[in-house]
């Protein structure tokens, strides 16, 4: 075989396992809580894949080998036992008096683009549960199961590896995984987070187009109206989190009035809508702020969160970090 036959043929085999990458994606992040971290995560999945691609027996589906794959890079970046969070579960509600204090960014669970975990060509039920898979609640809810009782769960549940596909990634007993899945969905429940990804509820896009409006215009009462009365405002990597009417419009005409006249560009993260957040320079020009994530029940907001680390997640949005003039 001539060396341009073994080009082509590691060619084609990258390419079957490339194929793969959303999925992968979707997987790590649901495990790591970072778009960042699944990235690399995935990469090196891809890699080792590759390098061991000959010893593959097909005593398996090639899917099923790459998740086993995903997983144990997965497990070894979570050695450390370290969980990410959001601010709201991170500490006690805060008022605007209080001083911001940040956390790295390693500390705080992370949106994902939908683009990167959600196949374009899934039918519409098949998104709405992809979706669901990836909301920043389920997310957050995932990274307070011990990093394999998060495995098994994610393998089983959403995944649908069998137990014993599962005890084979995780060289355990099918018992040991019956029993980490026990625990696992007691604690979601503890949580109220509902396995069920099927039971969705879609967003209403008149409420979202209300929301930029009153935003971009700085309208205090406009924007109050939309809000669930319990409504919370966040902004990693501060721990700061405040709720409710008065401390989000306190907060918003106050160390956050630096905001108005700001521009919003529309994206998808974590399953639901967010925008691209720039705000004005003394030179008329609107640069990058925060990646806004909007969490919605019926007609009314529940929950903001302004990710600030902009030169991390806009890239990864394809965002650019000015608007033109």
């Amino acid at each position: 075989m001539s060396s341009a036959d073994v080009a082509r043929l590691d060619g084609q085999n990258f390419a079957q396992l490339e194929a793969h990458r959303t999925k992968l994606t979707r997987h790590c992040y649901r495990m790591l809580g970072s778009a960042v971290d699944a990235d690399d995560a995935v990469q090196e999945t891809l890699v080792r894949a590759w390098k061991s691609l000959e010893r593959f027996e097909g005593r398996s589906s090639l899917e099923t080998w790459l998740y086993r794959i995903a997983t144990n890079v997965c497990l070894d970046a979570l050695a450390d036992g370290a969980r990410r969070a959001r601010p709201i579960e991170d500490g006690p509600g805060g008022s605007v008096d209080d001083t911001l204090e940040s956390r790295p960014r390693s500390h705080w669970l992370e949106p994902i683009p939908d683009a990167r975990a959600i196949p374009g060509d899934a039918d519409p039920a098949e998104k709405a549960v992809l979706r669901q898979s990836i909301r920043l609640a389920f997310v957050a809810a995932l990274q307070h199961l011990p990093a394999k009782q998060r495995a098994a769960l994610l393998l089983t549940e959403v995944i649908g590896c069998s137990a014993a596909e599962v005890a084979d990634t995780l060289e355990t007993s099918v018992a040991s995984v019956n029993s980490a899945l026990q625990r696992a969905r007691a604690t979601l429940a503890a949580k109220q987070q509902n396995l069920d990804l099927t039971r969705s509820e879609e967003v209403q896009p008149a409420l979202v187009e209300r929301y930029v409006a009153a935003f971009e215009r700085y309208d205090m009462d406009a924007l109050m109206g939309l809000l669930h009365e319990d409504a919370t405002l966040s902004m990693p990597p501060y721990t700061l989190w405040l709720r409710g009417h008065a401390a989000i419009r306190a907060w918003m005409l106050g160390h956050g009035s630096g905001c108005r006249g700001s521009r919003l560009v529309a994206t998808q993260a974590s399953g639901g809508p967010a925008f691209g957040q720039y705000r004005p320079g003394a030179d008329g020009r609107h640069r990058a702020w925060a990646l806004i994530l909007l969490e919605t029940s019926g007609d009314r907001l529940t929950s903001m969160t302004s990710f600030l680390d902009t030169p991390s997640l806009f890239p990864l949005f394809g965002l650019p970090l000015e608007l033109p003039a």
